[in-house]
């Protein structure tokens, strides 16, 4: 007879992940998972920033991930209803990612858009991306950065990867509790802490990481470190610096201006003043140095560019398990980035300036978020309300006395708050409804003008369960996402691109333009399968289909009588056929897709399979049929390991294939070039001699294809061989003679 029994240990989500939370994210997380659960299955029960549901068996132990990204309430990752992708920190050490876009390798939905020649990054989910369309936070702190060029930089963040515990995704706007303007979804990183580093019963423990990569070549280290005070203060404390030079592509080719310098510090406190109470105080500092540019020819205007990232961020969280009325989460921050350039290559322009020429761009974010859960029993119905509210302030200051970065990025400020409620409910153990409703009001403003508005969107899920197997959900939900600063307040001339030519256009400020409305139908099924072919194996899989119909879609739309550009002697000799440019709310988008993501686990092999195909087009308006230049194209991720000397060796090969972007997919304005379809195959090896050591290699792009990711305009890396280094060692209560392992 087996027993069922739940409890929390600390740091599991990163072992459960690799067990259950879909191989097109990772391929590895295995080695570690294996090596790992006996040991924490011996731990202590504990409530860290990564809790995991462990049901223990007298054939198996259960390992599934928890998150909380799409209900504010914790839930195992496949049984969420809701198209949900989970990373955590095993998974993430088999990656030994070098930027921050590997992180999110093979998630079906989503690309992380991060350019050769610079670590900043732009996530899309499900061809939406850009001023805000995907939330992005960072320890809870709201990034929302941007830099506005030539059809890119509408909504990027910068971030270390070493630095990252876990990373949630949801796609959609089903998580509209979560944040005002994710109408595509909503990507949460989580940085490392105590709890990574310490075991329970330990008061000291630290963790050195060091990798190489061979083309570049690229090298890294961080060192980190943590301490308990007494039973109810940790201290976590640490750093990391990464030196990459210019990368080779497929070609052999030395890819110009791909070299970067990253150094980052992070000190964490976390305070325990009573029973069921944790307080927590963060400073994060990101510094980088790289040159960038605007396309890939090397006499093209280039930027030597320092950007600093910085987070301050406090939180109060109460959580009683006997305390059905309150179970609070809060936290404030303030994020600012700054990033100073300065002009080093390029001819004079009127756009760019002179060489030597200086800009800068930087954003003042402050928010708070505070929501609380109360749970009761009505008859069978088990019953959770979840209600809160978020408010966030951009102050933008950009500054260009010589060209036109601030005419592109103007300076102002924006305000966007909402408050929500969510009920969710679940009868016996085969249907579960949650219902939300979210009020959002924002105001922006600036010396030219500025607009404001507010909605109610709502949202309903329905999950049924038939089987024990098997979940099928459907689901309606919208999404608010109020104009940026730069859509509503762009204004002037743009201008000459000639020589002492005339202006080519103005833009026209939009103090009127309407926020965008998502509005998405979904269906999916959560597979959940245990002993199916053999004692102990395991099958997970998420699958669904959408379509999401966004209103009022913000366009740069150009129109006027044609305008002269460029004259000689008085007589003009090139025309545009317009003369102004300004966002407008004149079309509507509709986007579909079908997504997958699952895993079987045998226990000394599995395999893995991840995939998406999207479409998107605009359903009304002038350009009504045109396709959207945002959508990704299809791709399938494909990986299968093995485990060897009782999981201590784990080997896995990975291949991917993306399809062909083609003149036929993009309007016919598009700023993005076709791109032709492309085939990775990755090949990777984590071996774990003791509980004290990791080592990791890694063959990245194996058959050197030469290759350009869409919306790119730099050639990725060639054949790049990783190899990796993870010492833990720790302290305290129960030192023994040897330091022991820190496990997670």
């Amino acid at each position: 007879m087996m027993t069922r029994v739940i409890r929390r240990l600390p740091g599991l989500s990163s072992v459960l992940s690799a067990r259950s939370a879909g191989w097109g994210v990772s391929l590895l997380a295995l080695a570690a998972a294996t090596a790992t659960a006996p040991a924490l299955a011996q731990q202590p029960a504990a409530t860290p920033a990564s809790t995991a549901e462990v049901v223990l068996t007298d054939q198996m132990v259960e390992l599934d991930p928890i998150t909380v990204v799409a209900t504010r309430t914790q839930q195992s990752w496949i049984d969420t209803l809701a198209a949900v992708s989970v990373v955590r920190p095993e998974q993430i050490e088999m990656l030994m990612p070098m930027r921050t876009q590997d992180l999110f390798e093979g998630m079906p939905g989503v690309t992380a858009i991060q350019n050769g020649n610079s670590p900043q990054t732009a996530i899309n989910i499900r061809g939406l991306q850009d001023f805000g369309r995907v939330a992005v936070f960072v320890d809870g702190a709201r990034q929302n950065f941007t830099q506005l060029g030539h059809g890119d930089g509408a909504g990027t963040f910068f971030v270390e990867p070493g630095l990252i515990a876990d990373v949630d995704v949801v796609r959609g706007p089903v998580s509209n509790i979560y944040g005002s303007g994710a109408i595509g979804g909503v990507v949460t990183m989580r940085t490392k802490d105590a709890d990574d580093i310490m075991r329970p019963n330990e008061t000291w423990g630290v963790e050195a990481d060091g990798e190489f990569a061979g083309n570049g070549p690229m090298g890294y280290g961080s060192l980190l470190g943590a301490a308990r005070v007494g039973q109810n203060v940790d201290l976590f404390v640490g750093g990391t610096y990464r030196n990459q030079d210019d990368y080779k592509d497929g070609d052999g080719n030395e890819v110009a201006y791909t070299g970067y310098e990253t150094w980052t510090g992070i000190a964490k406190a976390t305070i325990r003043p009573a029973d069921f109470h944790e307080l927590k105080f963060e400073v994060m500092n990101y510094e980088s140095q790289f040159t960038t540019g605007s396309s890939a020819s090397s006499t093209a205007t280039q930027y030597a560019t320092d950007v600093t990232n910085t987070t301050a961020t406090a939180s109060w969280n109460y959580s009683n398990p006997d305390d059905n009325l309150f179970d609070w989460r809060s936290s404030v921050y303030w994020n600012r980035v700054d990033e100073d350039q300065v002009k080093v290559v390029g001819s004079s322009s009127l756009i760019t300036g002179d060489v030597g020429d200086p800009r800068s761009f930087v954003i003042d974010t402050v928010g708070f978020d505070a929501n609380n859960t109360s749970r009761f029993a009505l008859g069978a119905v088990e019953n959770a309300i979840t209600y809160g509210g978020d408010y966030f302030h951009d102050d933008v200051d950009n500054t260009d006395d010589y060209g036109f970065g601030e005419g592109y990025n103007p300076s102002g400020e924006r305000g966007v708050g909402g408050a929500f409620v969510q009920w969710k409910a679940n009868y016996s153990t085969w249907l579960e409804a949650i219902a939300a409703l979210r009020y959002d009001a924002y105001s922006l403003s600036s010396a030219d003008g500025g607009t404001s508005g507010d909605r109610l969107s709502p949202k309903f899920t329905l999950g049924i369960t038939p089987v024990a197997w098997l979940t099928v959900y459907g689901t309606y939900a919208e999404g608010y996402r109020a104009p940026s600063v730069t859509e509503a307040l762009v204004a002037g001339p743009h201008p000459a691109v000639f020589s002492g030519g005339l202006t080519p256009f103005s833009f026209v400020p939009n103090p009127n333009l309407e926020a965008e409305i998502g509005k998405n139908k979904e269906v999916g099924v959560n597979i959940k399968q245990d002993n199916l072919f053999v004692t102990g194996d395991r099958l997970r899989i998420k699958a669904n289909y959408y379509q999401n119909d966004v209103e009022n879609y913000i366009e740069l739309v150009t129109y006027g009588s044609p305008a002269c550009i460029y004259s000689v002697r008085g007589y003009c000799v090139a025309y545009n056929d317009y003369s102004l440019a300004q966002y407008q709310n004149v079309d509507e988008a509709r986007l579909r897709g079908f997504e997958f993501e699952g895993t079987y686990d045998a226990g000394k092999w599995f395999l893995g399979l991840s995939g998406q195909t999207m479409t998107g087009e605009v359903t009304a308006g002038p350009d009504e049929g045109q396709p959207l230049s945002t959508v990704q194209p299809d791709q399938i991720t494909t990986t299968l390991g093995f485990r060897f000397w009782e999981g201590k060796l784990t080997v896995a090969a990975r291949w991917t294939a993306v399809a062909a972007v083609t003149a036929s997919d993009l309007p016919t304005n598009s700023v993005y070039d076709a791109t032709d379809s492309f085939n990775l195959v990755s090949l990777y090896a984590g071996y774990q001699p003791n509980e004290n050591t990791l080592v990791r290699f890694s063959v990245e792009n194996l058959l050197d294809e030469q290759y350009t990711q869409y919306q790119n305009f730099l050639p990725s890396a060639g054949l790049t061989v990783k190899a990796g280094l993870t010492v833990r060692f720790g302290g305290g209560e129960v030192a023994q003679a040897e330091p022991a392992l820190i496990t997670k």
